[in-house]
């Protein structure tokens, strides 16, 4: 028995839905298409095997693959990305920029830190410099004060240098020649000597105003021969004619015409003369 294939009226319009199927991949229309135009000869195992096809999820209207993407379609996916991107530059940028405003900000305010901390520095180096000096000031004030001190006390203060006696007879007022070798030496002792005086003390005999007269003629003819013959200031000489009042060493009135010279020195004078000898001698040794 001869088996004879019959062909539907349908045919040709399913070969062109599969072809077309096929081409643009849906597996699923070419298995119902075969379905439908031999439902009997379709076996259970192709049915299983399709069923999990079916249920796969698919993305847009191509499934997983779109080969026939068009670039608006394209523009409208990556539109969002491009925006999200053009979003995060943005903040990028904004970040770059605010960190370096805060940078400039904080170097600024470094700078002007720096800048006021030397200023200050500055100020108290001239302050401790005008302490210093003022400290000197001060010092070089209490200094000379306490010389004007010095100087001040030691103007009244004299001390004995040396002292001689000469001696009368009979009373006459008359030089002999020792006492004027011995007014001589002294004379010549006082050549560039400052702030000293000459106290000439007579003691004659002779009771009341008798003695005094006595005394103070032997007195003024000691002055005179200072004055006239060595060229004595009157205002270094201090007299005093006591007449026969006793000696210091005695309790007896006196019995001897006398007259004692005692050179008196003055502190501050004495410090200057030697100061002056002290710097004269430097300077001579320090001389070839």
């Amino acid at each position: 028995m001869t088996n004879k294939t019959k062909f539907s009226p349908r045919f040709p319009r399913q070969l062109a839905f599969l072809t077309l199927a096929s081409v643009l991949g849906f597996p699923a229309l070419v298995l119902q298409a075969q379905q439908e135009s031999n439902p009997s000869d379709t076996p259970p195992v192709a049915q299983q095997q399709t069923t999990p096809a079916m249920n796969t999820p698919k993305e847009g209207f191509w499934g997983h693959v779109n080969p026939f993407a068009r670039k608006k379609w394209v523009r409208r996916q990556t539109d969002p990305i491009n925006d999200r991107l053009t979003e995060l530059d943005g903040l990028s940028a904004k970040n770059s920029n605010d960190i370096k405003d805060v940078d400039q900000r904080s170097q600024a305010g470094i700078r002007n830190a720096q800048t006021t901390a030397d200023a200050a520095s500055q100020a108290a180096a001239a302050a401790n410099g005008q302490a210093l000096q003022a400290n000197g000031l001060a010092q070089g004030a209490s200094g000379r004060v306490d010389k004007l001190n010095s100087t001040v006390s030691g103007l009244d203060q004299y001390h004995q240098v040396s002292e001689i006696e000469l001696s009368f007879r009979g009373g006459q007022a008359t030089l002999n020649a020792a006492a004027r070798q011995k007014l001589d030496q002294l004379a010549a002792s006082l050549n560039g000597r400052q702030g000293y005086i000459l106290e000439v003390e007579g003691r004659a005999p002779g009771a009341g105003s008798t003695g005094i007269q006595s005394s103070a003629r032997l007195t003024e003819a000691v002055k005179r021969y200072l004055v006239t013959n060595h060229e004595i200031p009157v205002y270094r000489l201090h007299s005093v004619a006591l007449g026969n009042a006793p000696v210091d060493t005695e309790t007896r009135p006196t019995r001897t015409a006398s007259v004692h010279v005692r050179l008196m020195e003055n502190t501050l004078a004495a410090q200057e003369v030697a100061s002056h000898q002290s710097v004269a001698s430097v300077t001579g040794a320090e001389r070839p």
